[in-house]
């Protein structure tokens, strides 16, 4: 009896702590906050370029916490893919994205989801940012029918709006960017197209064939190289003749930036895209950054480095925890606001993947269906030729 009541105690004294931390929070008001900092960030190589993106960037409160929970998100989302991938419920291919938040979250800072953007298969993060769903992208990472693709897709391919994946083969998706900014430059609609590769696929003979069309036509496209060190399993060092990616455009203009910091990334974005949206034609941006998972799940990442030089790089350049510090240090947000929406986070996160693992898998009859967009249902011959299935928009 006495162990018993000892118990009850605790819980009520653990939760008349959790309860005036509630209302310490509460009786904050937001006057209490800094509403808008200016912070320095660290200077962008140039080249072919007399100057660049400001040395300054100003942070409201709002961006703030919007920028944090966004890139929380991101790493908690690739946490449980990581655990539910080594549960085998997830499976096939699965590249994750965790380290590597500031580059979603400061490219889609810096332009708006009117523009377009195409990425290769580490492509959870931009989903996320590009208006998907956590719910909707686990669900895709578990072969559901609530995925973003319906269950069909898997990791390598999810679209939204004005999103065009997610896609598989390495480098491909660079002309396929290209198109898209012809298109906005034929419409004229002012808009443009991001075009994001890594730093193996830096070397793909197409992407360079992409280079000069898009130079001789000056299409509205930023080129994006996530030079995140090590492709699939090689060091930069080892994999290229010449390592400044940015310069890799020869005729085009080009910026190297710190893809650790959001900011940084952030500022860089809106010099770019104001360079395209002037009609100066592409850019070609490289931001340097880290991915603290292998290239995939089935690449453990510390055949090829240490565990040393993540963890050094987990607690030196880490993107999550030096946006928090700048918040914290100017009184942008507070410690407990924060741990509020890690907790919310985590909630959201904890739901998605139960949805993942409860929701049916598509049925056959969808197999087919949405090869094309408000087009008439027609006939698919299956695997034989006395199969039938019928494709739906």
């Amino acid at each position: 009896m006495q162990k018993m009541l000892t118990i009850i105690s605790n819980v009520l004294r653990g939760s008349a702590r959790r309860n005036a931390t509630s209302l310490v929070v509460a009786s904050r008001s937001y006057a209490d906050f800094t509403p808008e900092a200016t912070f320095d960030i660290k200077k962008v190589d140039l080249h072919r370029l007399e100057e660049g993106p400001p040395l300054t960037a100003t942070l409201t409160r709002e961006e703030g916490l919007k920028y944090y929970r966004t890139m929380q998100t991101i790493r908690r989302m690739e946490l449980k893919a990581d655990q539910l991938y080594k549960q085998k419920i997830i499976r096939g291919f699965c590249h994750l994205y965790d380290g590597q938040e500031a580059c979603a979250v400061g490219i889609e800072g810096g332009i708006t989801l009117s523009d377009h953007l195409i990425t290769a298969y580490r492509a959870h993060g931009y989903t996320l940012t590009r208006g998907g769903t956590v719910r909707e992208i686990m669900a895709e990472l578990t072969g559901r029918r609530g995925g973003i693709a319906k269950g069909k897709g898997g990791s390598m391919h999810m679209y939204t709006k004005n999103f065009y994946g997610g896609n598989g083969i390495v480098g491909a998706q660079v002309p396929l960017g290209a198109g898209v900014a012809l298109a906005c430059k034929y419409l004229g609609n002012d808009q443009l197209c991001v075009s994001l590769y890594g730093d193996g696929a830096a070397n793909q003979g197409q992407i360079f064939e992409t280079y000069n069309m898009s130079s001789l036509w000056k299409l509205p496209i930023i080129f994006i190289c996530e030079n995140n060190q090590y492709a699939m399993g090689t060091s930069v060092e080892r994999s290229a003749a010449s390592t400044e990616y940015y310069k890799r455009g020869d005729y085009i203009p080009g910026i190297r930036v710190d893809g650790m910091d959001v900011l940084c990334v952030r500022e860089a974005t809106k010099f770019a895209a104001d360079h395209c949206r002037s009609g100066k034609g592409p850019i070609l941006m490289e931001l340097q950054t880290y991915r603290y998972h292998g290239h995939s799940m089935s690449d453990p990442g510390v055949s090829y480095r240490t565990r040393e030089e993540i963890q050094e790089v987990r607690s030196k350049s880490d993107p999550i925890s030096m946006l928090k510090d700048r918040m914290l240090s100017n009184n942008m947000a507070s410690i407990e606001e924060l741990k509020e929406i890690d907790i919310a986070v985590r909630k959201e996160i904890e739901d998605a993947a139960q949805f993942a693992t409860t929701d049916p898998e598509p049925p056959l009859d969808d197999l087919c269906s949405h090869i094309f967009a408000n087009d008439q249902p027609f006939e698919v011959r299956g695997a034989t030729p006395w199969t039938k299935l019928t494709s739906t928009s």
